[in-house]
Order: C-alpha cells, then structure tokens, then sequence
C-alpha cells in the first residue's frame, strides 16, 4: 500500500486526505498546532469563511458534504449599510444561489472528523516541520511540546500547510530557479464579535453578508449559528482613518459611533472588545513551480490570497478537485500529475488574487456608489434574457467552476463593455430598454 505524508491538518489537507484514502492510499498527516477541537474555539477566531459552489463540488466529489451542511449559513444576499443606517440589498446570483457562512475553527474542525472517520487518516500534533528531502520524500519534523525528533520517509508528500507553508519555505524556495514573492497590502484586519440578543436571536438580518462601505475601508459582518456575529474591519495601517489612530477604548468607541452609528447602537461597548482580536495583515504569496520531486504544494501554500472574494478556501478545495481528476487522467503516474497540476493550476492562483484585489475595490468603494448597483442591475437583466451570452463576473466565480483565469479575463472584457454603456444618455431611465439590451449585444459583437 503507498504511503503519503500530508503536511497540514487545516482544510485542503483534512479534504484531501479523503480522496487520497479513497484511491487506497495510506495517510498521515502531520500537524504544526495543537487539535483544535480540544481547545474552545470562539467564532471570531478567524475570518469567516464563505463556502460557494467550487468547495460544495469538492466536498461532494468526496462524499462528504453532508457533514457540513448543518454547520453553513445561507448568504443570498449582501446587505449594505450607509452612515444614516439605511440598508439597500444586492441578490449575489439567480434565485436559490447563495454563498454559506462557516466559521473558520468550526469547519476545520468537522473537515478533521471527515479525515480521521472518512478518510482513516492518522493525525498526529505539535509536529513542526523542520525541512525535507523531496526527491527521497523525507520529513524532518520536531514535537513542539517534547522536542523529539522524528523522520517520516512516504511515497508522496503533500504540503498543504498553508500561507506560510514550512515545506515551500524549508525546501523549495532554496531550489534553483524557484520564483517566490510575498507580497502586502497596505491594509490590515481586526475583529470583533458582534453578540446575539439575550434571548439568542440575530440582531440584523441572519441570511445576507453585512456590510459598512467607507470609501477607504470597510466593515463586514458574517453569521454564526449561535446568532452572534464575525466582524470584521479592514482599513490601512497608516495615515487619516487607520488602525495607528484608534490607540484607546475612547478612539475606538468615538470612531464606531461616527462611522458606524447603526453598528455602534447595537454594540456601545465596542471600545472594550477592541482587544478581545489581534490586529492582523493580509498578503498574497506567489510563487512556482508548485512541485518538485515526490512533493506538491496546494491550497494557501501555493497560492495564499486576500479574502475579498470568499474564495481561499474554495480555491483550496478546488485542488483536490483538479488532482483528482488528474489522478484519473494520468493513471496516478504522480510525476505527470504534479507536472500537470503545476502548469494548469497556476494561472488560476494569479487569476483569484487579481479577482481578490479587484473585489476589495468593489466592495470597500463601489457598493455604496448609485451607478454601480445600477451597473449591477443592467448585468443582471441582461444576463437573464441572455445567459448564453453574459454570465456576471461575480457568478462565474462563486457559482460556476469557470477556471479563475477565465474569468478574470472576461470580467474584464465585461467592464470595458459596461463603461460604454454607462455613458448612454439618461441611462438611468431607460436601462432596461431595448436601446440597451442592443447595445451591448453590439459591443459583445465587437
């Protein structure tokens, strides 16, 4: 029987564990922290996560969705609010589309459950990985508890150890010719749990993503199941409107109430929770090739990007998706696999970390802005008299498995479309005419 070492016990390493014991492999995982199921794990952890269509057909590809479905909260929507606490709704797709709330600790914690009980994955903790030998598939790990030392000799190793993988960072980036670049935004993120009312209830709308647009930073707001909230603030570092001004519970609280008023009304002690989360930040790793020898590279450790599009994780599961299908195409030869899943994969890391930079400027500038969500609207109602020919951006990320690279592109082309089309004389009274709808099938034409 082979033997594969998965480094990792996050989410693309406890997913991928199943497909690989579907397929009769044996698998260890090794993993860096302690089991997070011992520990108490509090909603506001981590970012929410946003589970769409590319992890729903991940999940189902290995018989596990089931098991995660109690634990997601339907999103169809997005709920804007403005400085005077008017809220305007935007649908993200069709009817009966919607993007699932999950919380991070929560998720990954079932999806190690999954690994053990679906996937007969033996986990092992407070293993640091210390470096490897690729071409021998060697793993040097150290318990970080004990400090004993232990090598692990497999047929295959999958890093799947996340933004700061420990086997890209040992082993391959001191190859030749190996591209690597870490790069950060100048924004950061800190969050803060939003508490459900005394009786357990929701204290906004349950079933839509929240969120405070302000131009240069933003608020958004995901629900848990226990009614509480993960807020989370994204905003710069540094200069008019950061993180380096909100320095004292009083900043804190004076900045809520004349930003966020709706916000603050539902949580006066905000200046005292401020600290309950670190202040973190947000890069995008790139690097390739993704493979060498008997090791591969997947989810955050190959392409780790910002979370503006709720698609790290979906991208992540997606992996296991692409190389399984290649496992099928290639009759598990693993040198064409990982050769393969290299060079196809990799345009679509780039393509979701354009999408992702691009998708903070839509909803931390755009969303509040009148000619977008009538541009939004035009899309939609052209969409649906022509879905052959015009499938929204946003929907082909989240509700299709168009390849990211694909859809960068065509958003593109998309936009220069709908720039012409914002230009059209009183375009607010007659967008959706005819004048319009043969407008664009004209630009689309061109």
């Amino acid at each position: 029987m082979k033997e594969v070492t998965i480094v990792g016990a996050g989410l693309v390493g406890s997913l991928w564990a199943v497909y690989l014991s579907k397929a009769g492999y044996k698998v260890r995982i090794f993993e860096r922290r302690p089991d997070i199921r011992k520990a108490e794990i509090s909603a506001g952890k981590s970012i929410n996560l946003a589970l769409s269509d590319r992890g729903w057909k991940a999940l189902e590809g290995a018989g596990v969705a089931d098991r995660v479905r109690d634990i997601a909260i339907p999103m169809p929507g997005r709920i804007m609010h403005d400085m005077e606490g008017k809220l305007t709704y935007q649908a993200y797709g069709k009817e009966n589309q919607a993007i699932y709330s999950v919380s991070r600790g929560g998720v990954n914690a079932r999806m190690m459950d999954i690994a053990e009980q679906v996937g007969n994955a033996e986990i092992t903790y407070n293993m640091k990985c210390t470096g490897a030998d690729l071409k021998e598939g060697i793993c040097h790990f150290e318990n970080t508890e004990t400090g004993a030392k232990q090598t692990v000799k497999s047929d295959l190793i999958f890093a799947c150890d996340g933004a700061f993988s420990a086997i890209r960072y040992n082993s391959m980036q001191k190859l030749d010719r190996f591209n690597y670049s870490q790069r950060y935004i100048e924004d950061g993120y800190r969050e803060v749990l939003l508490p459900a009312n005394e009786d357990g209830s929701y204290k906004i709308e349950k079933n839509a993503l929240h969120i405070w647009p302000r131009g240069r930073f933003m608020l958004i707001a995901l629900p848990n199941e226990d009614g509480s909230f993960t807020c989370t603030l994204f905003m710069p570092y540094e200069g008019e409107n950061s993180f380096s001004q909100l320095t004292s519970a009083d900043k804190v609280d004076r900045f809520f109430k004349e930003t966020f008023p709706d916000f603050y009304e539902m949580m006066p002690n905000i200046g005292e929770a401020w600290e309950d989360h670190p202040l973190s930040s947000l890069a995008i790793t790139r690097c390739y090739p993704w493979h060498h020898g008997k090791a591969v590279l997947m989810g955050d450790a190959a392409h780790a990007t910002v979370p503006f599009y709720g698609q790290g994780m979906n991208a992540g599961f997606e992996d296991c998706t692409v190389m399984w299908e290649l496992m099928q195409k290639h009759n598990e030869d693993w040198e064409k696999i990982f050769e393969e899943f290299s060079i196809q994969r990799k345009p679509d890391g780039d393509g979701l970390q354009d999408l992702s930079l691009h998708n903070y400027h839509v909803m931390r500038d755009y969303v509040a802005d009148p000619k977008f969500l009538l541009q939004k609207k035009i899309e939609a109602h052209f969409s649906a008299k022509h879905p052959e020919k015009w499938l929204p951006l946003y929907s082909m990320t989240t509700f299709s498995d168009i390849r990211y690279s694909v859809a960068w592109k065509e958003g593109q082309r998309q936009q220069s479309i709908m720039d012409e089309v914002m230009t059209t004389e009183d375009i607010e009274a007659k967008w959706d005419s005819e004048e319009v709808e043969s407008k664009i099938l004209e630009l689309l034409e061109r």
